[in-house]
C-alpha cells in the first residue's frame, strides 16, 4: 500500500545565486510533485546578492519526505550548502 501524499510547503536555504525554479523543481522533483517554489534572493545595499533561499510546495509522503530532508540537507549544490526544513505557515495562509 503507497504511503498518502500531503502537500508540504519546504524551506530550502544555503542556495546558489544563480539556481532556476525548474533546476530546484528537477532536484525536489525525485521525492515528490512539485506544486510550486519560490525563490527569494535578498540584496544589499549595492544590489549584490546576499542570501539566496527558496519555498517549495511538493506534494509528498513522510517518508519521501524523511528521505529528502536525509539526502538533500547539508549537501553542496550550485555554489551553496542546502538547509531543508518544514517551512513555517506562509502568512498568506494565517
Amino acid at each position: 500500500m503507497e504511503e498518502e501524499q500531503v502537500s508540504r510547503r519546504l524551506y530550502v536555504g544555503g542556495l546558489g545565486h544563480t539556481v532556476s525554479k525548474a533546476e530546484l523543481e528537477e532536484r525536489f522533483g525525485k521525492f515528490g510533485r512539485v506544486l510550486e517554489a519560490e525563490i527569494i534572493t535578498r540584496k544589499d545595499d549595492q544590489g549584490n546578492p546576499t542570501k539566496t533561499f527558496a519555498y517549495i510546495s511538493v506534494n509528498i509522503s513522510d517518508a519521501d519526505l524523511r528521505k529528502c530532508i536525509s539526502i538533500l540537507n547539508k549537501t553542496k549544490w550550485k555554489g551553496g550548502t542546502l538547509q531543508i526544513e518544514l517551512a513555517k505557515e506562509s502568512f498568506l495562509h494565517r
